[in-house]
């Protein structure tokens, strides 16, 4: 296994109680990869009951980055949250954490 951060990086940004993190890959030939695993069931999975409303996935191939928006992610927004963090500015950290399957390591045996 691997961590996301190793093939890409994230920007965020927020909204109200909606955070957009678009992860960025590193290099452009890992987008296909990406794209393949870092999906939107994959992102509210990760995220559990941080995230309370759905999670939409924008491919961007130009860029090699996927942008992930985040409904009801910041706890009402900057304004109602008691939360350390209410701009959602770690969630992008969070996310580099996700675990992905080694793109090098051998496939595994039937």
């Amino acid at each position: 296994m691997m961590r996301l951060r190793e093939l890409a990086h994230a920007r965020t940004g927020d909204k109200g109680d909606i955070s957009s993190i678009a992860v960025i890959a590193y290099d452009p030939g890992d987008f296909a990869f990406l794209a393949e695993h870092v999906t939107s069931a994959a992102v509210a999975a990760h995220f559990g009951a941080t995230v309370r409303g759905p999670v939409e996935r924008y491919e961007l191939p130009g860029l090699g980055a996927l942008n992930f928006v985040l409904h009801g992610a910041l706890g009402g927004g900057v304004t109602r949250s008691l939360a350390l963090d209410a701009h959602g500015k770690s969630l992008s950290s969070c996310l580099l954490e996700m675990e992905l399957p080694d793109p090098q390591a051998p496939p595994a045996a039937p």
